[in-house]
């Protein structure tokens, strides 16, 4: 794409990008996706007369006047006009993915580095071949450092996604079970997610690495990175750290080899320690002072239902139940063992794409969840209630199953970890919370 072209000229003058008639603001340019039960190409004269500028549009059938822009496919051109974007932009991109924790450690990073920098971090969940574009056209001039994650459930997805991020620096922060049917299998999820070191090595990027997880330093020896950052818990890293406390929240002393220093923060769950952890030696990197790092640490409150703490009229709860896979179910199950609380209740639902593993897993998370000796286990979806055997606990085939049980039964003055696949809809049972 050069500079002449005329897409990316519209661009300049209307930086803002819609994909939706629903989000359309004025003088934005609208993008018009197809999806599995939509042609948005329909949707075209609907954005113009809501105010967009422009609608970019791939069916000749849609054309109207010159505020139509016909492409060969829209969803293309939405990707290579945020790669040229990209290209014009000298700054850090840091690329990060990984099985579990991808989006508390992109906020944590973010949280830390605006202490000092101008920085963007990915909206929300806007990590696949269409949230990736979008983000990247979010980046200005004034975007001084962003932070792009990447998300995956086939091989050389990540390789695509870095082919328009172009980071020049990346994390994985674990490699675990997730998308293991899209993947073929945990092996799978290493070779794709190992698609960001691949990329780094070719381009001279810098790697963060996890020096405690033995899957990380394989895939960092196997990629042959150079070029690599270390924190953990041992002190031969960059930045090594040691957790303090874990209930109710997270406080861990961590050095720079220089000098240690302890922070407190607002994040439940020991699975975060190594999140924080990234997000401190990140800073460390480009240049953040002790101060700095610390007040963006414990300024940071989680928002997103992730790991996120919440007081009700009638209990505490784990708000956990954006995403689920076996790998942070049982960080999450172990978590709220460890936790101090007379009554303690667990309500699990489903996880998704573990294809011929469904089963299995499923299998395992109840047995996990039995040994906790929780007072109360409820179990939701096909998967665990195909599972349920003489196991212990409430097994309902649906959310609405069991929004009917926890009405008549009703839960207080308890510590509850409401965790499930994202399809899973569970945040309908927190007003019965």
């Amino acid at each position: 794409m050069s500079t002449s072209n005329s897409l990316y000229q519209h661009f300049l003058s209307h930086r803002t990008v819609c994909t939706d008639t629903r989000s359309i603001t004025k003088d934005c340019l609208f993008f018009a996706l197809k999806g599995e039960n939509f042609d948005a190409n329909s949707f075209a004269a609907q954005a113009l007369n809501l105010g967009a500028a422009y609608a970019i549009i791939d069916n000749p059938d849609f054309l109207l006047d010159d505020r139509t822009i016909l492409v060969p496919d829209v969803l293309t051109a939405l990707q290579q006009l945020a790669k040229y974007h990209r290209e014009q932009l000298h700054i850090p991109v840091i690329g990060l993915t990984g099985s579990n924790g991808k989006t508390t450690t992109k906020e944590l990073i973010n949280a830390v580095l605006s202490e000092k920098y101008k920085t963007f971090a990915t909206k929300g969940n806007l990590n696949n071949h269409i949230g990736v574009p979008l983000s990247l056209l979010s980046l200005t001039s004034e975007t001084e450092i962003a932070v792009i994650e990447m998300g995956a459930n086939h091989q050389k997805e990540i390789e695509f996604l870095c082919e328009l991020a172009q980071p020049t620096h990346g994390l994985i922060t674990n490699i675990g079970m997730a998308h293991l049917d899209g993947f073929g299998g945990f092996e799978g999820v290493k070779k794709g997610k190992a698609e960001l070191f691949a990329y780094l090595k070719k381009h001279d990027g810098t790697a963060f690495i996890n020096r405690d997880n033995p899957y990380l330093l394989e895939m960092t020896a196997a990629a042959d990175l150079t070029k690599t950052v270390y924190y953990g818990k041992q002190a031969n890293n960059t930045i090594s750290g040691t957790l303090l406390k874990t209930d109710p929240f997270l406080e861990l002393s961590w050095t720079d080899q220089v000098k240690k220093h302890e922070v407190h923060t607002q994040l439940t769950g020991a699975y975060n320690f190594e999140n924080i952890l990234a997000a401190i030696v990140i800073s460390h990197f480009f240049g953040l002072t002790e101060a700095e790092i610390n007040a963006g640490l414990s300024g940071y409150q989680p928002k997103n239902n992730r790991s996120q703490l919440s007081k009700t009229d009638k209990n505490t709860v784990i708000c956990d139940f954006y995403n689920a896979n076996p790998s942070s179910m049982i960080a999450a199950l172990a978590n709220i063992a460890s936790l101090s609380a007379t009554k303690k209740v667990v309500i699990i639902g489903d996880m998704f794409e573990l294809g011929s593993e469904a089963a299995a897993q499923h299998q395992l998370i109840i047995s996990e969840a039995e040994k906790t000796h929780i007072n109360t286990l409820i179990f939701i979806g096909k998967h665990f209630y195909d599972e349920k055997g003489a196991h212990r606990g409430h097994f309902f085939q649906s959310p609405a199953e069991a929004k009917e049980f926890l009405e008549k039964e009703s839960i207080a003055d308890s510590l509850v970890l409401l965790k499930g696949s994202r399809g899973m809809a569970l945040e309908q049972l927190l007003p019965l919370l």
